[in-house]
């Protein structure tokens, strides 16, 4: 399948870059080399590597009022030459970029779309939209290129100003010691070394440190392959994720659709196993294949053209003492559903708020293990999901293939066989399972809009968007036990609020969304909001000492 038409690229992408600035550990006159370092200077906090997951950790503490320092080896966003890597931004990732003040910049730029649509050859299987079950003030997805995330990010870091924000500092190696993590970094001026009491590991897929502590990552690679063209249409299309199972003008094989930011679509086409990386690339090949799709009057320019294999691994585990790893350096999962980028940035979410509480005293070394107990269940559940569908989506036995021709021929008809149609389970929260400090597990708390009882509203997110702490939402609480509640958890991060009710603690107002979101609580329950906005218990008509003892059990500290 190929073209003798000379195909028209649109001008590339100008990302921006920012300069390097010699670190003071160089000296005064930035002058590096041997003899130039000025001594080594312990920070509490090192995230090495400004992609998605680094950012998202740097803003969040920035946010939380924690200095950190921030180190990578380029100096611009996303991946020169490529337009889109991550495009599709969940729910939860967006409640995220919420509370830390970039999601109207995100929204604004981005797309936003909730109804899919599911083919089989030329036929609609069903259609879905994910909207319908949705409390929180964000949609279900947005779709925008991941180096745009990258830029808000970094504009919303240097806004706060807590950041050491290191360009072209490269980490050479690192040295283990008995009370902080020794770092060597290579500059444009020179070499110099640092200590971090907690160093970061966001350096990717490919992780450096990850290879020098000798860490097996079990990885594995699929034999499945892709292409990528992102495109701009002159006539648009629908707005819409549409996806083929088996698309007629792809040889069958499974096809996406996305709008993104800029009007450029991506189009992700499954090619054959071993096929010619650089030959599917041709701009001439993937001509003929948008031809193929919607015919040869189609008039289009390419943004870019890249192809790629999948490749998965998962760390034993997330944290080595001092070093902890998030994002892609600990897990790597398949795109299906947009779990890969998601899930890094809900690391950091989830990492944030623990390393704010333990560098300014207020939580103890433990909590730091939960970041390990939950984010690597919630990174093997995602290597589940993928997996499944990558199966589905490319049969290995006859067995498959019979199976996916009949789930396929069922969903058209009954509802019940629609679930079972395996083109990429959207990305969500993940729950998090029991534990010591869960002895319920917990699961997302979405960001509801609120109203203050005078008036005002308010979400969520804004309630957890100062300082670090805890929330407590307690429904209609008596007077005399809030007063006493009050003093109980004094000492402790955590802000009470009632939920209707005469207690004298700021108080919101009830309603139906409100009930149903909290499973329509009883009055005097109490359901305790960690500072990542997941519910880490709920308590029935508790007394002061048993709200008290929640939070310390949430906080590791029991």
């Amino acid at each position: 399948m190929t073209s003798t038409k000379t195909w028209r690229f649109a001008p590339a992408y100008e990302l921006p870059s920012w300069r390097f600035v010699p670190p003071p550990e160089l000296g005064s006159d930035g002058e590096g080399g041997e003899g130039g370092n000025a001594g080594t200077v312990r920070h509490p906090i090192v995230i090495v590597g400004a992609g998605p997951a680094g950012l998202t950790l740097a803003c969040d503490l920035a946010r939380r009022g924690v200095r950190a320092v921030l180190l990578d080896e380029d100096d611009t966003v996303g991946v020169r030459g490529a337009s889109s890597r991550g495009i599709c931004y969940a729910q939860k990732t967006l409640e995220i970029f919420d509370r830390l003040g970039i999601y109207e910049r995100v929204a604004a730029k981005g797309i936003t779309w909730s109804l899919g649509r599911t083919f089989s050859g030329d036929q609609e299987v069903y259609s879905f939209n994910m909207k319908a079950d949705s409390l929180s003030k964000q949609p279900p997805f947005i779709n925008l290129q991941q180096f745009y995330v990258e830029w808000f990010l970094v504009e919303r870091i240097l806004e706060l100003g807590l950041t050491d924000l290191r360009w072209k500092n490269r980490v050479s190696r690192i040295t283990e010691l008995p009370d902080a993590v020794r770092l060597d970094v290579e500059t444009p001026a020179g070499h110099y070394t640092i200590d971090a009491e907690h160093l970061i590991d966001a350096t990717g897929a490919n992780s450096p440190i990850r290879t020098q502590l000798g860490l097996d990552a079990h990885p594995s690679r699929s034999t499945d392959r892709w292409c990528i063209s992102d495109v701009r249409f002159k006539k648009p299309l629908p707005v819409e994720r549409w996806t083929w199972i088996d698309a007629p003008f792809n040889e069958g094989r499974a096809v996406w659709q996305h709008l993104m930011a800029d009007g450029v679509w991506r189009m992700d086409y499954q090619m054959p196993e071993n096929c010619d990386i650089a030959h599917i690339s041709r701009p001439e090949v993937a001509g003929a294949r948008l031809q193929e799709q919607l015919g040869p009057d189609a008039e289009f320019e390419f943004v870019w053209i890249g192809p790629y294999g999948y490749r998965d691994h998962l760390l034993e585990r997330f944290r080595h003492g001092r070093i902890l790893f998030i994002g892609d350096s600990a897990h790597v999962v398949s795109p299906f559903g947009a779990r890969g980028g998601n899930s890094g940035m809900q690391d950091a979410a989830n990492l944030g708020w623990k390393l704010a509480l333990v560098a300014q005293g207020r939580g103890g070394d433990a909590l730091l293990d939960t970041y390990d107990t939950e984010r690597r269940h919630a990174a093997a559940q995602n290597l589940q999901v993928t997996s499944r569908t990558a199966r589905f989506l490319a049969p290995r036995s006859a067995a498959e293939h019979t199976l996916r021709r009949a789930v396929v021929a069922l969903a058209s008809r009954y509802a019940f066989a629609r679930g079972m149609v395996n083109t990429g389970r959207m990305s969500v929260a993940n729950d998090y399972p029991p534990a010591a400090h869960l002895p319920a597990g917990a699961r997302t708390v979405q960001n509801l809009p609120l109203v203050w009882d005078d008036g005002r509203p308010t979400s969520v997110m804004q309630l957890l968007a100062d300082g670090t702490r805890c929330l407590g939402l307690w429904f209609e609480p008596d007077r005399a036990l809030a007063d006493a509640a009050a003093d109980a958890v004094a000492s402790l991060p955590i802000r009470l609020i009632a939920v209707g009710g005469d207690s004298g603690l700021p108080r919101l107002q009830n309603d139906d969304a409100l009930a149903r979101h909290f499973d329509h609580p009883e009055p005097g329950s109490v359901w305790l909001i960690r500072p990542d906005a997941y519910r880490a218990a709920c308590l029935h008509s508790p007394t002061a000492a048993d709200i008290a003892a929640a939070v310390r059990t949430a906080l590791a500290q029991d």
